[in-house]
């Protein structure tokens, strides 16, 4: 009688069963140098929830007294920057930092914000840049702040713009105080010309030019504003 026939078994085989090197004679990929990839920045989204209608009129509808400061923001490549933004910070005519409510007042009815009430003096404005980098603002003369009895009068400007991680500080002084800067604070420690970045310059009756540079020209044409950093 024939014996059966078997077929062979067979055992999968298994990543244990293979061949392997040892540790030291494996192969390393050779080390190549990663190439950096290009910076990002998200945003800005200044213009999107920030401005309000009326921002840039700090100073009351039809007040007489009324000056206006407008200007460029401006690369170190001498471009505009337009999707800046600008807030502007000043003391009342009395010196007083306290301000005024009025600035972000909305619609009863819809909740949009419908801007200043047109009678106050905040001491506030918020004002984005255009496509050609340009702002403009109208308030009331310029004061120093009450108990700072040496500070020629300023008007603190806070920016923010596309590549800035933090936002920068700066100030506008004016011309008609030439002899209160001889003993500001600020001005009398920055050499001549730094000093020349913080002032404003006649633009025709009641308007002044103060224009912001992120950064010195490239081809030295302006030195980069000051900037300040509080501690």
């Amino acid at each position: 009688m024939p014996r059966p026939t078997t077929r062979p078994t067979t055992r999968p085989t298994t990543r244990h069963d293979l061949p392997h090197d040892p540790p030291q004679s494996r192969p390393h990929a050779p080390s190549v140098p990663l190439a950096a990839t290009p910076a990002q920045t998200v945003g800005p989204f200044y213009g999107y929830a920030l401005p309000f209608p009326g921002g840039e009129q700090i100073a009351p509808a039809g007040h007489p007294g009324t000056v206006t400061v407008h200007g460029c923001v401006r690369d170190g490549a001498g471009a505009p920057v337009p999707d800046a933004l600008l807030e502007f910070w000043q003391a009342g005519p009395d010196g007083s930092l306290t301000g005024a409510p009025g600035s972000l007042r909305r619609d009863p009815v819809t909740g949009a914000v419908i801007g200043r009430n047109g009678v106050d003096f905040t001491g506030f404005g918020r004002v984005p840049t255009d496509a050609d980098g340009h702002y403009v603002v109208r308030t009331l003369p310029a004061t120093a702040p009450a108990g700072c009895p040496d500070a020629a009068p300023y008007l603190a400007v806070c920016l923010f713009a596309r590549g800035l991680l933090h936002h920068l500080f700066t100030r506008v002084y004016f011309p008609e105080h030439a002899t209160a800067h001889a003993a500001d604070p600020l001005l009398a420690r920055l050499p001549a010309e730094r000093a020349k970045t913080l002032l404003a310059r006649p633009d025709g009756p009641g308007r002044y030019r103060f224009d912001v540079h992120l950064q010195q020209a490239q081809d030295g044409t302006y030195e980069e504003t000051v900037f300040l950093a509080f501690r």
